[in-house]
């Protein structure tokens, strides 16, 4: 489950979506009241319906007026709410397990352009949602202009370790262009969470594993440093070391420090070369 936003306001990832595992997700907008946030994924976490939870809300909410919120229980029962005094252009549409709203929009199609962008993307819940805010964007999207956007996803069913169910948080606090910086953020991530699959075939050994994890991370985002350097290791260790230079070479230009990280991993039995092999990695 999850949400997705972009606005003209700095940091709108830190009051408008919400989501938890076991709960639920929303999103709280227009004359943003965050409360809406922890309270309604409170109830649906209790057993409320997304509906339930959100007319239990707003019914308490004397400023529900000027209020825009959607809220997606675990179950995928969706309601949302734009209230009377948002400001034109406000909106949103309700499909099969989701939600779009838009309000202060310089057309009132966005909504309905989220929607069907929604639908009809492809891939994983991460990219439907990215395509949902550049439909938004391609129909003139927020009048105001850009400044901030957020993509959060949570799992749907709790696993028991918090830490394990975020599975994306990335925020774009400032930029004039957040949803292209979105869009790359969420393409390191993937390319770290190989990284970090191959960091653990390291510490356990398995060299071929952890080969395989870096080259993935470096075919996701090759142009930085340190999955190159991680993936000449991944080379090195699994016998390949004339194939690792190049890499170790590109790396030591950027930045020398690497070269000394290389003879502390050897140290340490994480670069498992022999000695002559060691010496040809530091000398490229």
């Amino acid at each position: 489950m999850g949400a997705a936003v972009q606005s003209h306001w700095f940091s709108v990832g830190s009051v408008v979506p919400w989501a938890r595992p076991g709960a639920g997700a929303v999103c709280t907008q227009s004359f943003t009241d965050p409360s809406y946030g922890p309270k309604g994924l409170d109830l649906m976490q209790s057993g409320r319906t997304a509906k339930e939870a959100l007319e239990s809300l707003t019914a308490a909410d004397g400023g529900r007026d000027v209020r825009q919120v959607a809220m997606v229980d675990v179950r995928g029962n969706v309601a949302a709410h734009t209230g009377r005094g948002c400001i034109a252009e406000a909106g949103h549409v309700i499909g099969d397990g989701f939600s779009v709203q838009a309000n202060m929009m310089l057309r009132p199609t966005v909504p309905k352009a989220m929607a069907a962008a929604y639908r009809s993307a492809e891939g994983t819940l991460a990219e439907r949602l990215l395509a949902a805010l550049e439909a938004a964007e391609a129909e003139g999207g927020d009048i105001r202009g850009r400044q901030s956007a957020c993509l959060l996803i949570v799992r749907t069913v709790p696993t028991g370790r918090p830490w394990e169910d975020r599975l994306t948080d990335l925020r774009v606090e400032d930029s004039s262009d957040p949803l292209s910086e979105l869009s790359r953020l969420l393409k390191v991530q993937r390319a770290y969470a190989r990284m970090d699959a191959g960091d653990v075939a390291l510490a356990n050994g398995e060299y071929d594993k952890a080969l395989e994890e870096y080259s993935a991370a470096e075919h996701l985002y090759g142009e930085n440093e340190e999955i190159v350097y991680w993936t000449a290791v991944g080379l090195a260790n699994s016998g390949r070391v004339d194939e690792s230079l190049p890499r170790f070479k590109k790396v030591f230009e950027r930045n020398e420090d690497w070269r000394e990280l290389t003879s502390r991993l050897f140290d340490k039995g994480q670069v498992t070369v022999g000695e002559e092999d060691l010496k040809k990695i530091l000398s490229v």
